[in-house]
């Protein structure tokens, strides 16, 4: 086992990563920048290292500034935790050759599965049904528009190195493409650094359902069952839940071992997660393959019991998987809820500033991954996740009261700060989540109506 990992990134997965450190008795150490000098996991960490000012391309994205602290500090292992170099095969590369365990998949794998162009074909080629569309990335405007020719509107332009929701553009008319395809090219090469687009069907009022894998060296592979990640804003999760309410078993089953066929197809190690589309008549396409934790990967434990980073920990040092999948059994219902300090009357703008009070919720089966505190500054520089509350209950309806339960006992004060939190108990309550029939396309139309009542009231007022 390792001796001591640092921790290549910030937050809440930061601290979440650390805790199970400490329990495994690895010592770790966290890399910060000047914005998060006063962070929580500096505190927690047994040792901390400057690496850079606030911008992430600085510090958290800066290789050489996390390598050196690596150096200076002895760590044999370094968990990338999600986003910044979690997915960038340079780094895991240069941690091979730097005899420093990346944990993760290898960096082979990382760019086969990260060219989201050349992962849709060789997941076709493992036998995975992907959405009609390009095979590879386009190589300009006229192919686009001679794929979108074959596979009609509306169709869905991603860039081939995106991720995280960023990226993609709906397309619904064919007068619609030349302008589309220019900006997420624009936005992919100023983003990303890479300018290439795919294209494929989009699905509209789809769910949005993922199953998490875990692979070890030894030919290893399960899966820890799927979550239902369809309540989305503009392709960012707000809600997540495992199991996926209403669907079939039947269903499931395929989802589930084609995710582990399309694992061991690419020689995968560590965790992964594949994203699929399940349209209204019951078909399922995969949409992408994530080598990293996801931020929802505690609705997961919550419901088999299993620590995923621990997990990875055990992976990355060769140690096999100690459990089949005959020995996963998946029980109950878990919920998160990501609450960010964002103003959902002014179309989710972040309000960043001083934490003046910070109360979690507790309670049985409720569990709160957060990096906040009172005092904190949330600054402007990162995203504006505070927390993830996260509950099980035996069925889904006492996981929802559960939920809605939780929320309400959050209090946080700020000057000029705004919350979801009375957004996320509006979609608790909303009938169509109640009955587990909503979609990708559920908050856009939850928005609409509360746009259209807020208009009524002002309009008898």
């Amino acid at each position: 086992m390792f001796r001591t990992v640092l921790i290549a990134n910030r937050g809440e997965i930061a601290l979440r990563v650390a805790r199970t450190c400490r329990e495994l008795g690895i010592r770790t150490v966290a890399v910060h920048s000047t914005a998060d000098r006063e962070s929580a996991v500096v505190r927690f960490a047994d040792e901390a290292v400057h690496i850079g000012p606030p911008s992430a391309k600085a510090s958290y994205l800066h290789m050489p500034s996390v390598m050196e602290a690596a150096r200076r500090t002895g760590a044999d292992a370094i968990h990338p935790g999600y986003g910044f170099l979690s997915e960038d095969p340079d780094f895991a590369e240069v941690c091979e050759a730097q005899g420093v365990t990346f944990i993760g998949p290898p960096p082979q794998v990382i760019e086969k599965l990260g060219d989201k162009a050349l992962a849709r074909r060789l997941m076709a080629e493992a036998g995975l049904p992907v959405l009609p569309g390009s095979i590879g990335a386009v190589t300009g405007l006229a192919e686009a528009r001679k794929v979108a020719d074959e596979i009609g509107y509306p169709l869905i332009l991603k860039a081939v190195a995106g991720g995280g929701g960023r990226g993609i553009a709906v397309v619904r008319a064919a007068d619609e493409l030349t302008q589309a395809f220019r900006e997420t090219c624009a936005h992919a090469r100023a983003v990303f650094g890479d300018d290439r687009l795919y294209v494929e069907r989009f699905v509209e009022d789809a769910r949005h359902i993922e199953v998490q894998v875990l692979c070890d060296r030894h030919g290893g592979a399960v899966h820890l069952g799927e979550r239902d990640c369809s309540v989305q804003r503009r392709y960012q999760k707000l809600i997540e839940e495992a199991p996926a309410p209403n669907l079939p078993d039947e269903l499931r089953s395929r989802m589930c071992e084609a995710a582990v066929r399309g694992a061991l197809a690419v020689g995968y190690v560590g965790a992964a997660t594949f994203e699929f589309v399940v349209s209204s008549d019951g078909s399922f396409h995969l949409m992408e393959v994530n080598c990293r934790l996801q931020v929802e990967h505690p609705v997961t434990e919550m419901s088999t019991g299993i620590d995923l980073v621990r997990e990875q920990l055990l992976i990355a040092a060769g140690v096999p998987l100690s459990f089949r999948q005959e020995d996963l059994a998946p029980r109950g219902c878990s919920i998160e809820s990501r609450v960010n300090a964002e103003d959902p009357d002014r179309d989710f703008a972040p309000t960043p500033g001083l934490l003046t009070e910070f109360m979690p919720p507790g309670g049985p089966f409720v569990r709160v991954d957060s990096h906040a505190y009172p005092g904190w500054l949330m600054g402007p520089d990162y995203d504006s996740l505070l927390a993830k509350t996260v509950v099980w209950a035996p069925d889904r309806d006492q996981a929802i009261a559960r939920m809605d339960r939780a929320l309400g006992e959050f209090r946080v004060e700020g000057h000029g700060l705004r919350t979801t939190i009375g957004f996320l108990r509006e979609i608790l309550a909303h009938p169509a989540h109640r009955a587990g029939r909503h979609t990708t396309g559920f908050v856009g139309a939850m928005t609409a109506e509360r746009q259209a009542s807020a208009m009524a009231a002002a309009g008898e007022g």
